[in-house]
């Protein structure tokens, strides 16, 4: 397969990670989404990566907590995504590197747009931490966000579900599903496939994004290679 993007950002669900388990890290689905990425990586696809954190925190757990404080306790749990996804690149063979938001030293590298494109250019694996370091911004506006800095061609937004529908088609199996649409429709419609930040974000620096499902085999691949799978976003 002839990769038709030179450059990629993947954003992978927590959730996507969670696997069958629904919570924490499943190392199986961890280990083949590491499989997933080396394919395109073989292919000289540059590519860079945002992890939610969906599997170990979805947010405030009562009025009591602090919005700031329950954002930044998602970026930790991005993080421990991020430090997993490094680690099963790096057993197969992926040069990968993880770089955060917020400094932690002793654990990843702090952001640094320059750094990281020269990591890029040289055929590591960047692997984004920590959201954009700010409270109040989803792993979706931090992956619209870094892509906008590296330049890069598309977002591959791997989820558990295999397209944009409607509705949920999990609960309506009467949802309609999408194979194409615009970032109009996307924010006119409420679709919910990312929040209205990183949607217009993507709209207003012309990104277009690739909706698919993680947990088929090859679909990584599929979607640098042009195939027509799930929807497409322009």
């Amino acid at each position: 397969m002839k990769p038709v993007y030179k450059r990629v950002l993947l954003k992978i669900s927590g959730e996507a990670l969670a696997g069958s388990d629904k919570f924490g890290i499943n190392e199986e689905m961890t280990r083949k989404v590491a499989r997933e990425i080396k394919q395109i990586h073989d292919l000289g696809v540059e590519v860079a990566i945002v992890v939610g954190g969906g599997n170990f925190w979805r947010g405030r757990t009562s009025k009591d907590m602090d919005r700031a404080t329950a954002d930044y306790m998602g970026m930790l749990a991005t993080v421990m995504n991020s430090l997993a996804v490094q680690e099963s690149l790096l057993a197969i063979g992926v040069p990968a590197r993880v770089q955060t938001s917020i400094e932690m030293r002793e654990i990843a590298e702090p952001y640094a747009r320059r750094r990281a494109l020269a990591h890029l250019e040289n055929g590591d694996v960047v692997i984004f931490g920590g959201g954009t370091g700010n409270p109040f911004f989803s792993t979706d506006t931090a992956a619209a966000l870094r892509a906008a800095e590296i330049d890069a061609d598309v977002i591959l937004l791997a989820k558990n579900v295999d397209a944009v529908y409607d509705s949920d088609p999990a609960v309506n199996p009467n949802a309609v599903k999408f194979d194409e649409l615009t970032f109009m429709d996307v924010i006119e419609k409420d679709l919910k496939v990312m929040d209205l930040t990183a949607a217009t974000l993507c709209k207003d620096n012309n990104i277009a994004i690739h909706v698919f499902a993680i947990a088929e085999e090859g679909n990584v691949q599929k979607a640098i290679s042009g195939e027509k799978i799930g929807t497409i976003i322009r």
